[in-house]
């Protein structure tokens, strides 16, 4: 009996003592040289906090074993590169945490020599892009309240950005329109990989990508580097991740937005490839065909997205990837006559968005002081709308109609080359071959007939190329220059952008850069098929001829690190913009530059002007105790100039932004739980408008504008708070977390936008979105 007493102390006290052992993971990943992305051998990777230090393999790899949970600094040298430092590297029990860390030559040739570096936690990916730039992280898009794992919405918080509309993710950078914003996956250009997109627009209702496939990413915002062409406000770089290639993990999550699934892991033991794939069903799918939506609306989405590694030894590397969205949405008119309060009561509609991209790409080294990024990729764009109008007698009469089909293949080849630790070279070129099939069937006003505005099918292309150097003068002071080249060959329009940036590091913690870019951008493909009967019954294309929208773009930057955790930056920009189509008729004050998404069927010529200039002030607190703020506030004018040649605001002139974002994370019990809480709050000016002609729309029966006022009047201030608020479990083996996103927290009205009403007959007021919430359940294992 005291035997078995004893053994069964024993045994409790063996279980108490497993029970209370810290959960534990491993970090690894490799180390790879920036420019030429090869692996670095027997570079030193130090935990600070742990007293640990590994050496890299000769693939570039290490690896630290069985680290308690939590949060890490991570410390990189090599003789001859510029040390890193990575602050808040995370480890959960779900997921191994692997990590590509890429490093930048220092000049010195001392083999011994080691450079010191401060860590910077936004400093870009792209070592070519001085000015306007930083990095974001997929932590970033998670831990940002109402972000929602969205880049777009996310980018809103960062100085100068503004949404466009709460309905959409579209975002206005610097007073510029949201159409001027270029999206690139794995260095390939992709078409607008969001939900709900509509023609020429740069987002949507929701985001196609999943943050399951997303690596750390650039977001650039003016002054670009040479090798972003075609656009004239800004870049999102996105870069993918790749899955883990030494055991299988997966992701299930469940949400308001949707029914998630991830899978990632190795083909096989032997070999280094890896898969990653993540599918999205739409949750209110789900819930109207269980009928718990109303019959009125269906609103439906799903998506995949993908990213396969195939190393290949010698012969380089080879990557799959892509995403794919549908999207579609339908509205059915009230049949009762005394329900119609509004006239939109009375239009059926549907909406159609389908997206799909899938590129390859194969990298190689050529030699020691070369590499060769070879990508081709194909895309295939639908957006459709079909609208119907309910009668007097319950009938539906067509509306208005249009259904835009594009498919572009692509090649993009990038070479690198290091002549010296002091000079760098990076060219690439472009190829798109577009195929377009466009139709729109619509009128300029209510009370005219339908027209066939568009048909239009056929074949064009868009060719791009771009030569950029990067010298180093010494370790602190650093220039780029270099050019891209724009052609079309749909009506023989070509450009060539010089671009120019020097950054000097006046000391460890302040530098200040200057930069300079002229940008070209194409029309929405569908404005050059805008067309008009001519007496003898033959179609003339109205603006067949257009060229690109160009800029100006000159930014200082000034930046201090006032502690290890805290940076202050000053940005000063200055766009001028040129040869913006304007409308050609007599007494119009319509210009591209203050279109969101607007189909364009009139007459247009090259002759618009525009110029946004402003300052950008920020105090940024990197996460340092699972504490971090940022308070920004932007202030900015705005202008155009249509054909009149009178300066006017543009649409997208608040004059103003302010955004602060803090959030504190509270961890309990071991590190096993954690509450998280974050707030954002934007107060910016409203955006423009134009009056209405009140007696002339109640006498035509359709909203009239007061064109000589063009956005001369403006919406009052916008003003939004977001919470989030989140709990995440560590247990053995798997990491779980309960979010929810309350988006407009306190439920403002902000405007949107006002229109006549026809069937109230007075000016109505439309109103963004209000309180929204977001509520997500993720498990990890």
């Amino acid at each position: 009996m005291i035997r078995f007493l004893i053994l069964l102390s024993l045994s409790f006290y063996s279980l108490l003592a497993v029970a209370q052992q810290p959960l534990t993971q491993q970090l690894r990943g490799t180390v790879i040289d920036q420019l030429l992305q090869r692996p670095l051998v027997g570079a030193t990777v130090r935990l600070p906090g742990q007293s640990q230090t590994v050496i890299t393999d000769a693939e570039g790899g290490f690896r630290f074993t069985s680290l308690p949970i939590g949060s890490y600094r991570v410390e990189v040298s090599y003789a001859g590169y510029k040390e890193v430092i990575l602050e808040n590297v995370f480890l959960n029990t779900g997921k191994e945490t692997v990590l590509q860390i890429a490093m930048e030559t220092a000049i010195h040739t001392e083999a011994e020599v080691v450079v010191k570096a401060n860590s910077r936690k936004n400093k870009p990916l792209n070592e070519m892009s001085l000015v306007s730039a930083r990095a974001f992280s997929v932590e970033e898009t998670q831990r940002y309240a109402a972000a929602v794992n969205d880049p777009l919405r996310m980018a809103m918080a960062f100085p100068g950005v503004v949404g466009a509309d709460d309905g959409n993710n579209q975002i206005v950078i610097r007073g510029n329109s949201p159409a001027g914003l270029l999206w690139r996956m794995e260095g390939l250009d992709i078409p607008n990989p969001n939900h709900f997109s509509s023609v020429g627009t740069s987002g949507g209702g929701i985001s196609i990508l999943s943050t399951q496939l997303l690596a750390n990413s650039d977001f650039v915002t003016g002054a670009f580097a040479a090798e972003y062409g075609n656009a004239l406000s800004g870049v999102f770089d996105l870069r993918l991740r790749k899955g883990n290639n030494e055991k299988p993990e997966y992701t299930l999550q469940a949400g308001v937005l949707g029914l998630n699934a991830a899978a990632e892991g190795p083909f096989s033991k032997k070999y280094k490839g890896s898969y990653l794939i993540n599918y999205r069903y739409s949750t209110l799918n789900v819930l109207s065909k269980l009928g718990l939506l109303p019959d009125e609306t269906a609103t439906n989405f799903q998506d995949l997205s993908y990213h396969i590694y195939l190393p290949a030894g010698k012969w380089g590397q080879f990557s799959l990837f892509g995403f794919g969205g549908l999207s579609d949405d339908k509205d059915k008119a009230k049949t009762d006559s005394a329900d119609w309060e509004s006239k939109w009561d009375r239009y059926t509609s549907k909406f159609l968005s389908n997206t799909f991209m899938n590129g390859l790409n194969h990298t190689i080294q050529l030699g020691a002081k070369s590499s060769l990024r070879t990508g081709i990729g194909y895309s295939s764009t639908r957006n459709a709308y079909d609208q119907w109008l309910m009668n007097d007698q319950y009938k539906l009469d067509r509306d208005y109609k249009d259904d835009h089909r594009t498919r572009k293949l692509q090649l993009n080849s990038t070479f690198n080359h290091r002549f010296s630790n002091k000079l760098q070279l990076r060219a690439g070129l472009i190829a798109q071959l577009i195929r377009y099939n466009y139709y729109m069937l619509g009128r300029e006003h209510e009370d005219e007939p339908l027209e066939e505005v568009i048909r239009s099918r056929g074949n064009t292309s868009l060719q791009q190329a771009y030569a950029q150097l990067q010298y180093k003068l010494t370790d602190h002071l650093l220039l780029n220059g270099g050019l891209h080249w724009l052609h079309l060959s749909l009506n023989n329009t070509s450009a060539i952008d010089p671009r120019f940036s020097v950054r000097w590091a006046i000391n460890p913690g302040s530098s200040i850069s200057l930069g300079y870019g002229h940008h070209s951008q194409v029309q929405t493909m569908g404005i050059y098929f805008a067309k008009q009967q001519q007496p003898d019954g033959s179609d003339k294309f109205l603006n067949k001829n257009l060229g690109f929208t160009k800029a100006h773009h000159y930014v200082l930057s000034y930046s201090q690190r006032v502690s290890p955790v805290l940076l202050l930056k000053t940005e000063l920009y200055l766009q001028q913009l040129y040869d913006a189509p304007v409308s050609t008729e007599t007494g119009s004050t319509f210009s591209t530059l203050n279109v969101i998404e607007d189909f364009i069927n009139d007459p247009l010529v090259n002759k618009g002007k525009g110029r946004n200039y402003g300052v950008e002030i920020s105090a940024e607190r990197y996460l340092r105790n699972n504490f971090y703020f940022t308070v920004s506030q932007s202030l900015y004018q705005s202008k155009y100039r249509a054909l009149d040649g009178v300066e006017r605001n543009t649409r997208f002139n608040g004059n103003y932004i302010t955004t602060f974002i803090i959030g504190k994370e509270f961890e309990t019990y071991r590190r096993t739980r954690s509450f998280g809480i974050n707030l954002k709050t934007i107060w910016a000016g409203g955006q423009r408008t134009t009056p209405i002609n009140v007696e002339e729309s109640q006498a035509k029966g359709y909203t009239v504008f007061d064109e000589q006022r063009a956005y001369s009047l403006q919406n009052p201030d916008y003003f939004r708070t977001d919470l989030r608020l989140s709990m995440k479990w560590n247990r053995k083996g798997f990491t779980s977390t309960l979010s929810l996103d309350l988006q407009n927290v306190t439920n403002r009205l902000n405007v949107f936008n006002q229109w006549f009403d026809s069937q109230k007959g007075e000016v109505t007021t439309n109103y963004q979105t209000g309180l929204i919430p977001v509520l997500n359940y993720k498990i990890e294992f």
